[in-house]
């Protein structure tokens, strides 16, 4: 059993630039690789000799693969190092990518993309790096620059596969992330430092693990292939069924080993609860603008609503929303040190609920569109910025690349979720255009006014953060910054 602070801890000042520029290309190289399939879908059928109904498990593969990974690989961060645990994670990114880009089936392809969900844990691992290897002063600006690459990277990666795919052949799209994680692997060996183990490290809860990833693969294959199946199907229902009797039995075991996986006990303290459940929202929240906008863009002109974009003019137009999330996330960080993360959140999530609202008068033209982008990325900026350092100062030093990662794993599941209405919402609004079944201009605004209602209920939820009067669980720069 070690214990420890071991090795490692804060560079200096000077040195802490390249650590964060590393970590934040880290986190964008591994979330471009969750929308550089989004422009191929309607050709993955024909291109891997399939229906459109198994190709689409190519998205969902990476979905269920990162949800499994995403809390085992925040737990190995807090019992071996981040870094360490980062550089394990870049090795089924490269070997995924890899394995893509020479498919030309099914089977190979779906084995590539699970390879490349398994690396998603980089990000909350990169933010737990950073509050081992940044100096108190600049922990907030890097680790909202860090969370900004989650969305920084999904917005850059519909231009760039949309050029790829248009000028070249779609494989150099995983060519190109494949060498991209080779030099994230480069640049983390050189320049990141090693980073400390805290407290205990214990031994690692297999059982834990197996648990929640049969739970997790019950809760989101029935809430992503349901539109498939039927809601009302025997296998989605036995599905969920199965989830939550998988997931009693789960909490049941974590409350009771000695070193679970994801502490449950600090998981449903007040301040990460909230906090959570926040994040679930604004995840929900935010995918609604990814999926419907570029819809809106590229339906043709002649729909009366639909804008007629090549798809690369939609990729150019939703890249920008990725430049403002980058912009904002300094900002979002100055206001985190003037009024706590509470209240930057709280902006953002403000933010993001009026951005949709305007979709009311905004969504009929191409530069209205992206006011709504853009206004949905600035909110995600500050609220993004703001969530870690809100869990950081909730939870001992021990637990911090667990408690990151489940929060991750709970973006995702909100996403998952918006995915899953936003296509009942449009196959219930649909109309008839070209002999084809369309969604209708009420059907777009329906599940964008959804978003706004999401991000304000999200609003409201943020006003029940709050942390003890006395809290001993992080150190004093933290905790200074995490105050509401």
């Amino acid at each position: 059993m070690e214990s420890t602070a071991s090795k490692g801890g804060a560079v200096s000042d000077g040195g802490a630039g390249p650590t964060i520029w590393v970590l934040v290309f880290a986190g964008t190289v591994t979330t471009l690789m969750s929308t550089l399939v989004v422009p191929l879908l309607g050709e993955l059928p024909t291109i891997l000799g399939t229906g459109p109904s198994n190709a689409s498990w190519v998205v969902t593969v990476t979905l269920l693969s990162g949800a499994i990974a995403t809390p085992v690989t925040g737990r190995l961060g807090d019992m071996y190092g981040s870094r360490r645990i980062l550089l394990l994670c870049t090795i089924p990114l490269i070997m995924g990518s890899f394995v893509c880009a020479m498919s030309s089936t099914l089977g190979p392809m779906l084995v590539g993309r699970a390879l490349q969900g398994a690396g998603f844990g980089v990000v909350p691992l990169g933010i737990s790096a950073l509050r081992a290897a940044v100096p108190p002063e600049r922990l907030g600006s890097s680790i909202a620059m860090m969370s900004a690459s989650l969305g920084i990277g999904g917005a850059l990666g519909l231009p760039l596969a949309g050029i790829i795919i248009q000028t070249m052949s779609w494989r150099m799209m995983f060519w190109g992330v494949g060498i991209l994680s080779i030099l994230v692997a480069v640049l983390i060996v050189w320049i990141v430092p090693d980073t400390p183990v805290y407290g205990t490290r214990g031994h690692f809860d297999v059982f834990g693990a197996v648990g929640v990833s049969m739970a997790l693969v019950c809760l989101l294959l029935p809430v992503s292939k349901g539109g498939d199946w039927g809601w009302a199907s025997p296998i989605t229902i036995g599905l969920f069924a199965s989830a939550v009797v998988m997931f009693v039995v789960w909490g049941w075991w974590e409350l009771r080993t000695r070193h679970p996986l994801i502490d449950l006990r600090i998981s449903v303290g007040r301040p990460v609860l909230v906090t959570n459940a926040v994040t679930t929202l604004i995840g929900f929240s935010m995918y609604f603008q990814a999926l419907l906008v570029p819809q809106i863009r590229q339906l043709p002109e002649t729909t009366g609503y639909g804008l007629g974009q090549s798809m690369i003019m939609m990729g150019l137009w939703s890249a920008p929303a990725g430049l403002v999330m980058m912009a904002v996330a300094p900002l979002g960080a100055r206001l985190t040190t003037a009024r706590g993360p509470r209240s930057t959140l709280l902006a953002g999530c403000l933010m993001m609920a009026v951005a949709y609202g305007s979709s009311v008068f905004a969504m009929s033209n191409t530069w209205g569109l992206l006011l709504i982008t853009c206004g949905v990325a600035a909110g995600i900026g500050f609220a993004y910025g703001a969530i870690p350092t809100l869990i950081m100062g909730a939870v001992p030093q021990s637990e911090i690349s667990s408690a990151n990662s489940v929060n991750t794993l709970l973006r995702s599941v909100g996403g998952t979720a918006s995915a899953a209405v936003a296509g009942v919402v449009l196959a219930q609004m649909s109309v008839a255009f070209a002999g084809k079944i369309i969604p209708s201009e009420q059907g777009f605004l329906t599940g964008l006014m959804i978003g706004a209602v999401t991000a304000s209920v999200a609003a409201a939820v943020t006003l029940a953060i709050r942390f003890p009067a006395s809290d001993d669980t992080n150190s004093d720069d933290v905790m200074t910054t995490a105050r509401p």
